[in-house]
């Protein structure tokens, strides 16, 4: 588990080995930190936006991106069925050792073969979709995973407001052709290092009118407190 730095910082903390936090490297910023016992939280430690998601989930559920498996570990002890989907081989053990009875080890476009009324993607979750150009890729896999009536549960935030303000309300942002939401990362943890890697935080005009071109209906169900927002989306009939 070389590369799986977050796996390692999971497995660290599960197994009491926690020391230190996942220090992120980001074209936006110098340099952030990720507590590791945020991935660990409970249900009444998660932002109202999480929780709400958990709220309207139904049916069989996959956890995409599920990390520490916080969210699925609730969901579980509610009585549903779910599936704790992630790559990161580290993630997938704690959760494991946390009692989480579905886990699956794969990269979701690799993950086929089963269908859920629920596709939960929390935390940023659609980040993994890396950069605008992506989506129609997404959408077309997330399809597949649908059962009829299903829904996607997903929130993320726009990140305009890390941008500089001009006097007229408007925005500065770089003249590099791409989507602003469009941020390269690194993570670090007990000295290693991952490769750099893209991950996209998507406005949800922007999410909502790439759903609709792909056949999703897109509604927005709640906003947070600074530019997040949970979205809920289903496919229209055929």
């Amino acid at each position: 588990m070389e590369k799986d730095i977050f796996g390692n910082a999971i497995l660290d903390y599960q197994l009491g080995r926690y020391t230190e936090d996942i220090i992120t490297y980001s074209s936006l910023d110098e340099e952030d930190i990720i507590p590791v016992p945020y991935f660990f939280r409970t249900y009444k430690a998660m932002p109202s936006l999480e929780q709400k998601a958990l709220k309207l989930c139904k049916g069989s559920i996959l956890d995409i991106g599920c990390g520490a498996g916080s969210h699925s570990l609730y969901l579980q002890k509610k009585g549903f069925d779910v599936t704790a989907l992630d790559n990161s081989p580290g993630a997938i053990e704690a959760c494991k050792l946390r009692g989480i009875e579905k886990v699956v080890e794969s990269d979701l476009y690799e993950f086929k073969g089963q269908k859920f009324d629920t596709l939960l993607m929390l935390m940023n979750g659609i980040g993994i979709v890396g950069e605008l150009k992506n989506l129609d890729t997404f959408f077309t896999h997330i399809k597949t995973l649908l059962k009829p009536g299903g829904q996607l549960l997903l929130d993320s935030s726009d990140i305009i407001y890390m941008f500089e303000e001009d006097e007229d309300g408007g925005y500065w942002l770089p003249d590099t052709g791409n989507y602003y939401g469009e941020v390269t990362f690194t993570m670090a943890y007990k000295k290693k290092k991952t490769d750099e890697f893209p991950w996209l935080y998507i406005d949800y005009n922007t999410l909502q009118r790439a759903a609709q071109s792909s056949n999703f209906n897109c509604e927005l169900v709640s906003e947070g407190e600074h530019y997040d927002y949970l979205a809920k989306l289903t496919l229209d009939p055929q």
